[in-house]
């Protein structure tokens, strides 16, 4: 069912498109087929049941992600879906059969990611496709280090300059390394060290 599902949405784009905007809106806003194909295997071959995924909108990103986990846990924050989306991500998630798997938090990141953190929500990976402004994605990296068990993985739509930059913070200084994939794509997979620790302020290296 995910899969027929998200070959719709690409071939056909979505049955609403959102509102007061271009009629190719879906391509721009979001994460390419290829690239959500290569965040679906390497979910899978990680063998992710929990993920923490910041942004929705028209589900692209959403379907790859649930037909990675094949029934494990699902938490999406975004706080636009149904005022500017008018919720066509969310209704192709509950079609393609994931709504009792997926929870969506209709609130800011910087809100929900506390929430989450502070009601002992674990996963083994996150994605990260929210806003794109530096402070904001900073924020959103802070919180996921302390979600996201230590050894997993944070993966990013890495396609902007402030996206770069706070990423930049936590491979200087908190020891995320890169994880190769084997196909080009516009996204940035890390890996975070396999123990939580907090470096000294004298230990700051500029980024």
């Amino acid at each position: 069912m995910i899969p027929n599902v998200r070959r719709r949405l690409h071939e056909r784009g979505p049955v609403r498109p959102r509102p007061g905007h271009s009629p190719d809106d879906f391509i721009r806003v979001s994460v390419p087929r290829h690239d959500c194909d290569l965040l679906r295997d390497l979910l899978i071959a990680e063998r992710v049941r929990a993920v923490v995924e910041i942004g929705l909108a028209y589900g692209a990103s959403a379907l790859a992600i649930g037909e990675a986990l094949a029934g494990g846990r699902h938490w999406v924050i975004d706080p636009y879906q149904d005022r500017a989306y008018t919720d066509s991500g969310w209704n192709l998630l509950v079609e393609a059969g994931l709504a009792a798997t997926t929870t969506l938090l209709r609130a800011e990141s910087s809100v929900a990611l506390p929430a989450l953190l502070r009601d002992g929500v674990t996963a083994d990976a996150a994605f990260v496709d929210g806003s794109h402004r530096f402070h904001e994605v900073f924020v959103d990296l802070y919180y996921l280090r302390r979600i996201v068990r230590p050894g997993g993985l944070i993966v990013v739509d890495d396609d902007v300059p402030p996206v770069h930059a706070a990423l930049r913070y936590f491979t200087t200084n908190l020891g995320w390394a890169d994880v190769p994939v084997d196909r080009p794509w516009r996204c940035r997979a890390l890996r975070l060290p396999p123990t939580l620790t907090e470096p000294a302020y004298t230990d700051f290296m500029p980024f």
